[in-house]
Parts: structure tokens; sequence; C-alpha cells
């Protein structure tokens, strides 16, 4: 699997993003945004910016909303296969962890670890939900459990990577001031982290 994280938006990587693409598909996923009391034109206001930015690489994107495939992950596994390339909004790293159990694309990703020719990409909580932990992300964002499918709160990261993906990072973002507390939480507890500032873009594979 190839990873494009950015810290916020498409980042200012957006060429090696295009070229990142297997077939010029990709499916954007919102549910991170699906945090109790969002405002629901916010929300799509959101949703549509973010999947026009992709159009305007030449991407051909599909809206894939996590919540149409909770109990379904034979489905949702059919729909990445097929696309080759997700991209996931920022918000809450919860509740965007909650949608990946629920619908089972924490186990698809899983199968999908060793494809040359899968690419995950996204921004800020998209990275984050990557790391062994979600403990440090607590400081920042709301341990929110909107789904009536799933009130337990998970702990447990996807397990991706091996490092605790810290966006925002000496930015001109309303949560760059609390992210030195989630640094300072890795440092005490010697969990490897990498910081980025908004419009750097960490790209692997």
């Amino acid at each position: 699997m190839k990873f494009y994280l950015s810290s916020f938006k498409l980042g200012n990587e957006t060429e090696k993003l295009r070229a990142l693409l297997p077939n010029g598909r990709i499916g954007f996923v919102p549910n991170a945004l699906d945090f109790t009391g969002a405002d629901p034109d916010r929300r799509v206001a959101g949703i549509e910016e973010d999947m026009a930015a992709l159009r305007e690489l030449g991407a051909q994107v599909e809206l894939v909303n996590l919540r149409d495939y909770f109990g379904k992950q034979g489905e949702l596994a059919k729909k990445f296969y097929e696309l080759r390339a997700i991209f996931i909004s920022g918000g809450n790293v919860f509740v965007l962890r909650q949608a990946m159990m629920l619908s089972g694309a924490d186990g698809v990703l899983e199968s999908l670890r060793d494809a040359t020719d899968f690419l995950y990409a996204g921004y800020s909580a998209a990275g984050c939900v990557l790391a062994p932990s979600l403990k440090a992300y607590a400081i920042i964002d709301p341990v929110d459990t909107p789904y009536p499918e799933l009130k337990d709160i998970i702990w447990e990261g996807l397990g991706l990577v091996d490092f605790a993906f810290m966006p925002h990072w000496n930015s001109d973002h309303p949560e760059s001031a609390d992210l030195q507390k989630e640094i300072e939480y890795c440092r005490q507890r010697k969990i490897p982290y990498r910081a980025i500032r908004d419009g750097e873009v960490l790209i692997i594979g």
C-alpha cells in the first residue's frame, strides 16, 4: 500500500498525488466528519470542496460513505479493490475509527497492506487513524461515539504505520497550539511520531 498523508486538505504535492493514482479513480471517504453536533451544511460543503479539489486533478471521484457499508464488509472490499485508491477526509479520528470497524474497512485495508497498486490518501484524521494507538489524540479530538451500532471507544489504531501522525504542527490552525501536548505525550512514552505542517505531505511507498 502507498500512502499520501497530508496535514490539511490535499497539501502541496498534488502532482505527486495525481501520479500515485493507479487508474485515475479515487473513492472519497467522509466519515471523520460524522462527529456529534456536526453542522450538516458545513459537512456537505466540506465534502463537496474536497471532492472538487480531487476532480481538479483530473481524477474520477466517487463518494464512498462507510455508513452505507456497515455490516457489509464484502461489498466494501469489492468497492476498494475496484477503485484501488481512497482519499479520507479530516475530522474526528475516533469517529473515523468506529466507522472503519463497523464497515469492516479496517480489515479490508489490512488485507491490502502489501498491495503495491493501492493508494491510501487523506488528511489529518486519515493519517492519525493509521497509528498503532489513538490514545494521544484524545488530547485534541473529543472521544465521540455517534453511531448507535457501537458505543465502545476504540483506542487501537489500524497499525498500518509504526508512528503517530501529528498534523497541523506549527501551523495557522485552531489545533496547532494543543498539538504540542500530543507530541509531549508521545515523547514521555517514547512513542515514535511524525509532525508535519499544514501544506506538507508525507508520502510512503
